[in-house]
């Protein structure tokens, strides 16, 4: 594995790792993640493709987030990695999907204009960017604004410092924890949570980007987030030949998300695996399952 970097449309710097060898895809992460947190699915499928991983803003290899953030932003990174590399396949997670679903209506094949609802509009791109997409539970919001009235709590426990307690209110807005959450107290979440944290700096390697480095990266994603909720009728200016993927064991609002965009993106095909949730295309010791995921990939891209 070696490492790389391209310069976005602003002038920030999005740097990248790369393995295996075959035809270029790029693996663009999630909420909460970087580009170490598919590794495992990177390398399960370096034996076919040159796989392409980026850290997004706000992380590791790359440059800092702007003072006004929107989803446009994201888009220029993603497509000046693919200009750059040649990639035209991309696998994307969660927020990381919804960047790549806004990026390909931004450059369906060969349009002009404006698809209606599209937040950025369309710029023409010729034979496209993207010409393969697969689409792991996009951070999309269907039935109604994304909700933000926890960000108020979570900036003034990241303002304390209080780096754990802030993740675990961005958790529990998100119901991304485990059931149990809902029954512990606030108290004893917040206390085992501070823990894991101290263990995970503790155990940090060079290059390792842990969960209190992207506490602050949550204010970015949830902006990009409340930006394009409800957005899904402009996916059907999607180009781009598109697989829908989730987990059966992930909350409900991610299926209602897939259902909407499986009726509007143009041909779209689905793939729920049984078992597995939001965090499935992660590596193994954050509860992924990258072989099944892999395999997945390597069916829909031949």
């Amino acid at each position: 594995m070696d490492t790389g970097h391209v310069t976005s449309a602003d002038g920030t710097v999005i740097g990248f790792h790369r393995l295996g060898a075959g035809p270029g895809l790029v693996v663009l992460h999630g909420q909460m993640e970087s580009a170490r947190s598919h590794l495992e699915l990177a390398e399960a499928l370096a034996g076919t493709y040159t796989v392409y991983l980026p850290d997004r803003r706000g992380r590791g290899l790359s440059g800092p987030y702007g003072p006004h953030h929107v989803a446009d932003r994201e888009a220029e990174d993603l497509e000046a990695l693919l200009a750059h590399t040649g990639a035209s396949r991309v696998f994307a997670v969660s927020v990381g999907a919804l960047v790549a679903l806004h990026t390909a209506a931004r450059h369906r094949a060969g349009s002009t204009g404006s698809p209606k609802g599209h937040p950025g509009g369309l710029r023409t791109a010729g034979a496209g960017l993207i010409r393969e997409l697969v689409l792991y539970e996009p951070a999309l919001f269907v039935d109604g604004p994304a909700p933000t009235a926890w960000l108020e709590r979570y900036e003034r426990e990241l303002a304390a410092g209080r780096d754990a307690a802030a993740l675990i209110t961005a958790m529990k807005a998100a119901r991304l924890g485990p059931a149990i959450f809902d029954l512990m107290p606030r108290r004893l979440l917040d206390a085992l949570s501070a823990r894991m944290l101290a263990a995970q700096d503790r155990k940090a390697g060079d290059g390792d980007v842990t969960m209190r480095m992207l506490a602050p990266t949550l204010r970015h994603e949830t902006r990009v987030v409340a930006e394009l909720a409800r957005s899904q009728a402009a996916y059907g200016a999607v180009g781009a030949r598109t697989l829908l993927l989730g987990g059966s064991r992930s909350p409900a609002y991610f299926k209602a998300a897939l259902d909407a965009l499986e009726r509007v993106v143009p041909g779209a095909a689905r793939v729920e695996l049984a078992g597995v949730g939001h965090s499935g295309s992660g590596n193994a010791d954050t509860g992924g399952r990258p072989e099944r995921v892999a395999a997945e990939l390597r069916r829909f891209f031949g």
